[in-house]
């Protein structure tokens, strides 16, 4: 049995174990996608494709993942989920750091420059190296895969090195919204945590928030990030920003979200020009560990323009066939493994429990109760509106959308089209079932 067999027949016996532990509703919602890795360093390592699901599945799962692996294997493995996009190199570099995280390892040493990123890593750099307060706000932005996170995650690890006694915190706008719904939660049953909550995010030095654009539409969230960055700002604390479209197309932000962020400095990012691209085929053939001839780095080069998931797939390939053939790659290998990276890295289709999740945090309402047989209003107008997305973005049937809402395809027939008499003279309702959708799109890329 080879690696992969075995770590894919142990993974399967840790999903039986799970099903016993959960409802069957919440694994396929949730943990169903998950990929077995490897397992490294007493970590089972799983991967996948949705940075959202990731923290869900982390805040919410990670004790019942425990358990059934603990109880499948008969030895206390942690889960550690990575994203599909994560080098794996690093993660496992990461394992065997002691007191590293997976964070830890961007650096600006280790960013690309390019004529596309020139302005925005020097904006990150003074930003970061700087003791008084240069640019603030500052927002970095541009379409997936460009080196946003990379350069937020630089300031953080730059400023950890020359300000230690700095308070710095890294989120991800979809966790800054369910840490605040958790907060909610809890405060509504008498155990204060939206004090602790906003100790937690206004006691900072520094906040970076990553895909602030996931917020919009999010009534609850965007007035806590609004009175936090009000907060931050009047105390002279830094704050950085990622978005993946420049503020005025994310039409259902809060117009004062907007006006504090667009008097801060903005810095765009677009995709790698040719000369980047070499650079970054070159750097990760060096994280490799291997040698890839110019010709061909030219021609990878020249054949894959968009994101650098795509330059890194590829040189993953030719680790895998120069590790398991024993030859020099020619053309003809290469000219293959674009095709191959480009294929499997169009957007996967979007799936209908991540919908569920998108509108729920934008509704305020639970996926559990848009599941439900409920029939408040808000929660009606939830229902209705994550069917009608479904409706414009998976290309499933108004049967196959009734099954995964437990409803027949005339409830969602519908359900869509009053969705749509409602949108249709709304120009507010309109502007945030789009948001949702371009979100959806964004974190599918």
């Amino acid at each position: 049995m080879s690696h992969n067999d075995s770590i894919d027949a142990l993974w399967e016996v840790v999903r039986e174990e799970l099903k016993k532990r959960i409802p069957e509703v919440a694994f396929n919602c949730f943990l169903k996608d998950l990929k077995p890795i490897s397992i490294d360093n007493g970590a089972f390592v799983l991967s996948i494709n949705n940075e959202y699901m990731r923290g869900f599945i982390e805040d919410n799962y990670t004790p019942v993942l425990c358990e059934a692996i603990e109880k499948s294997m008969g030895i206390p493995f942690k889960p550690h989920i990575i994203l599909d996009s994560d080098d794996e190199n690093l993660v496992l570099a990461e394992l065997h750091s002691e007191g590293l995280t997976f964070e830890d390892f961007f650096t600006f040493e280790n960013f690309i420059l390019g004529s596309t990123n020139r302005f925005a890593l020097s904006a990150a750099r003074a930003v970061a190296e700087k003791e008084e307060i240069v640019y603030n706000p500052l927002l970095l932005y541009g379409p997936s895969g460009v080196g946003k996170t990379h350069l937020m995650l630089a300031i953080k690890n730059r400023m950890k090195q020359l300000y230690p006694n700095k308070k710095i915190a890294y989120v991800r706008s979809e966790d800054f919204t369910n840490q605040l719904m958790v907060a909610l939660q809890e405060g509504k049953l008498g155990l204060s945590s939206m004090n602790d909550f906003h100790k937690k995010f206004r006691d900072l030095d520094v906040l970076l928030i990553d895909d602030i654009h996931f917020i919009a539409g999010k009534e609850s969230t965007q007035e806590e990030f609004f009175n936090t960055f009000n907060t931050l700002y009047q105390n002279n604390k830094q704050i950085v920003v990622t978005l993946d479209r420049p503020l005025k197309e994310i039409k259902t932000l809060d117009d004062r979200i907007k006006s504090r962020l667009s008097a801060g400095l903005n810095a765009d990012i677009s995709y790698p020009d040719y000369e980047t691209r070499v650079g970054i085929i070159r750097e990760k053939a060096k994280n490799c560990g291997i040698e890839i001839e110019d010709n061909l780095v030219y021609h990878i080069a020249e054949n894959v323009k968009s994101n650098t998931r795509q330059l890194e797939g590829i040189v993953k390939k030719l680790q895998a066939y120069i590790s398991i053939q024993n030859k020099v790659p020619t053309i003809a290998v290469v000219q293959n493994f674009i095709k191959d990276v480009i294929n499997d890295t169009q957007p996967e289709p979007i799936r209908i429990e991540t919908i569920i999740a998108e509108v729920a945090n934008t509704y305020n309402v639970s996926e559990t109760d848009i599941l439900s047989k409920k029939r408040t209003a808000s929660l009606a107008r939830a229902r209705q509106v994550a069917m009608y997305i479904a409706r414009e973005t998976t290309g499933l049937s108004f049967k196959q959308i009734g099954e995964s809402f437990g409803k027949d395809h005339s409830t969602v027939l519908y359900n869509v089209r009053t969705v749509e008499d409602f949108i249709a003279d709304k120009p507010y309702e309109k502007a945030l079932v789009e948001d949702i959708i371009k979100n959806l799109k964004s974190n599918n890329s």
